[in-house]
């Protein structure tokens, strides 16, 4: 069992290290102990522990995404010094996925550390006396609605292999915890969380909330990571439940949502992820797939822009760069309207109700100069254009590997050289293996 990660040595020294990678001004936390957080935390305190959390979220952001988009052939990520990524992460020659590479501990390791943070923050917020109890249940909120999120992210990771829920002792560690028992938790924190919201007040700033910073904000971002655990699970009536709770709207901007977003000031960070365009060396390319397959006129073609000469690394070449975050501070989803659009339709779909699926469909299409659907109205034809309309819409966003995977259709996959595979999970950390 790995006592490097979730010890209780640890977490308090990750929350230092991740507080001091914030643009806040944290006063002096040098002599500070976990127990100074726990024990009657101040709005202070546990303020800084909420921008700490928030903080976190980002670190090997960009490594998940390239794990979860070099497997589902959205990207190559060439770079001359890790030939790994297009090694081990395609299965090329021979090659399997390590339990002890970095494209697994990082992002577990990242992960799990947001999830301490949370962890104490929900410790702290509750044994406060120095808060009002509205003000404790928005502490509360936040912390388990992303808590739920950090735990879904995983998951998606490993899938099958499973993931541990409960960390909170880090001597006795829960057990790994296979999917349909996962998402169950996960979906328990989640309500767990709107339980909480619905009384709360927020008494911290989040930076990349925007207009769902407040109580009911939260709320509805809390009832849209839910939805997308409810498709997830096959829960298709609760995730229309769901998206009537969240910010979900057929006419509202596809960028209405909830970001990971980046800076430049001093201890921030920047997205990693963004290269600029005709680089050489170091760059991310998309796959070869993509201009193959999207439509004509399909304007979500500008997200992979033609190369002024063909990239080419290990057998594998593109002639188009990844230009989905076209800066070093461009914000990352964590969840937006498109994609509850997108759920909308798919819940739809699979509860027979074609007409109002065919709307949201054509919702997508339409801002995408795209024409109104013409095919098959089935089942069959409309999950078919749903998970077409997914792989260009939240393009880079870390979804169409999960997508493939949860329809079983992941030998639907190119195979770019021979011998190459298409994995359907990462393995668990070897130092994390019960």
């Amino acid at each position: 069992m790995n006592k490097n990660i979730l010890q209780l040595g640890w977490p308090f020294l990750f929350l230092v290290i991740l507080l001091g990678g914030c643009k806040k001004d944290f006063g002096n936390l040098n002599n500070a102990t976990v127990e100074d957080f726990t024990s009657n935390a101040t709005t202070g305190e546990l303020n800084n522990l909420v921008s700490g959390t928030e903080s976190g979220m980002r670190t090997n952001l960009a490594l998940y995404l390239d794990d979860v988009g070099t497997i589902g052939r959205e990207l190559y990520h060439f770079s001359t010094s890790e030939p790994r990524y297009v090694t081990d992460l395609l299965g090329a020659n021979a090659a399997t996925l390590s339990n002890s590479n970095f494209y697994i501990t990082n992002p577990w390791a990242s992960r799990y550390q947001v999830v301490k943070n949370c962890n104490i923050l929900i410790q702290a917020a509750t044994n406060s006396k120095l808060i009002t109890a509205a003000q404790r249940s928005g502490y509360l909120g936040f912390a388990r609605t992303i808590k739920a999120y950090q735990l879904l992210l995983l998951l998606n990771l490993v899938d099958t292999n499973g993931v541990r829920i409960d960390v909170a002792d880090p001597d006795h560690l829960g057990p790994l915890v296979p999917p349909a028992g996962a998402l169950a938790a996960i979906s328990s924190l989640l309500d767990s969380a709107k339980s909480d919201l619905g009384s709360a007040a927020v008494a911290f700033k989040l930076a990349g909330f925007g207009n769902f910073s407040d109580a009911a904000g939260l709320l509805k971002v809390n009832r849209a990571l839910a939805a997308r655990v409810d498709v997830y699970r096959q829960n298709w009536a609760s995730a229309l439940t769901d998206l009537n709770q969240s910010f979900f709207g057929l006419q509202a901007s596809f960028a209405t949502g909830v970001y990971h977003v980046f800076g430049t000031g001093t201890g921030d960070q920047l997205n990693t992820f963004f290269i600029p365009q005709n680089q050489t060396g170091e760059l991310r390319v998309a796959h070869p797939s993509f201009a193959a397959d999207i439509s004509a006129g399909d304007d979500r073609i500008s997200k992979a822009t033609l190369r002024q000469s063909v990239a080419s690394l290990n057998g594998l070449s593109s002639n188009r760069d990844i230009w989905v975050y076209t800066s070093g501070t461009a914000a990352v989803p964590i969840i937006r309207n498109e994609e509850l659009i997108l759920i909308y339709a798919e819940a739809n779909i699979q509860l027979t109700d074609f007409p109002d699926a065919v709307v949201a469909l054509n919702a997508i299409r339409v801002a995408h100069n795209l024409g109104p659907y013409a095919g098959a109205v089935s089942k069959s034809a409309l999950l078919t254009e749903m998970l077409n309309q997914r792989r260009f819409s939240l393009y880079c966003e870390g979804h169409r590997w999960v997508d493939l995977r949860r329809y079983g259709l992941l030998s639907q996959l190119p195979v770019d050289r021979s011998g190459d595979d298409v994995w359907t999970r990462f393995p668990i950390p070897v130092s994390e293996q019960p």
